[in-house]
Formats: structure tokens, C-alpha cells, sequence
């Protein structure tokens, strides 16, 4: 697990604009694809949100929303893996395995691994715009 966790800020930049790059030379559906996954990025970090606020403001945990979080972040992780974005798509896969047991992980982890929402949609919208501009 100390790969996952000691992805520099910076490494995750330089990644993402070598990805860019690469993608400028893509082809159109490529390109739709990937604004496609990270579009889907930005909406499950929403999701998440809204469930996280549910359970601090309930206390009552969800195992089925929690199950389909997991899903989801873990569908997401793949798709990214496969168009290229691997770094992003190991930040989705850390979410992924949360949601499926989030007692797994402490906090002090998940800070190292960068895998806040507001981070990762954050990073996702970037990416979409400056495919958009290209």
C-alpha cells in the first residue's frame, strides 16, 4: 500500500499532463470517452458527498448505498486504468475499497493516498476542460 500513498502531488500533475498530451493525438471517441470517465468522476465524488453528509447528520449507516459507492468508484478506477489516467484511476480504486469496508481504512491514509472529493473533482474538471480546449 506505500506506492498508493506516496503519489506526489506534483507526480500526479506531470502524469496528467503527459496523459493530455498523449490524448491531443487521439481520436474523437477517445476523447469522449475520457471526458465521458471523468465527468463520471465529478458525479460520484457528488454521490458520495451527499451520502456522507446523510450518515453524519443520521448516524445510520447504509450498506447498500455503501455497496454501490464501491461499485461505482471501483468501476470508475478500472475505466480510468484502462483509458490511461492510472494515477487517478488508483485514487478511484482507494474509494472503491473504502466503501466496501470503510472500518479498513483510518483517516491519516486516506489524507496520504489524496483521495478527497473535492481533490479528485477538482482534478477531473481541470482534465475535462483542457481536453474541451484542445
Amino acid at each position: 500500500m506505500a506506492v498508493l500513498t506516496d503519489i506526489s502531488l506534483w507526480e500526479l500533475f506531470k502524469h496528467l499532463k503527459l496523459w493530455l498530451t498523449n490524448l491531443s493525438r487521439a481520436n474523437r471517441e477517445r476523447q469522449r470517452q475520457s471526458i465521458e470517465a471523468l465527468r463520471a468522476v465529478v458525479v460520484a465524488a457528488r454521490h458520495t458527498q451527499v451520502y456522507m453528509r446523510r450518515l453524519h447528520d443520521t448516524a445510520n449507516q447504509d450498506h447498500g448505498e455503501e455497496a454501490r459507492l464501491s461499485e461505482m468508484w471501483t468501476g470508475l478506477g478500472f475505466k480510468l486504468s484502462d483509458l490511461g489516467l492510472s494515477k487517478l484511476a488508483k485514487r478511484c480504486d482507494i474509494r472503491g475499497r473504502y466503501w466496501a469496508n470503510p472500518e479498513r481504512f483510518d483517516s491519516d491514509f486516506l489524507q496520504k493516498a489524496d483521495v478527497g472529493l473535492e481533490r479528485m473533482e477538482q482534478l477531473a474538471r481541470q482534465l475535462v476542460a483542457e481536453i474541451e480546449s484542445s
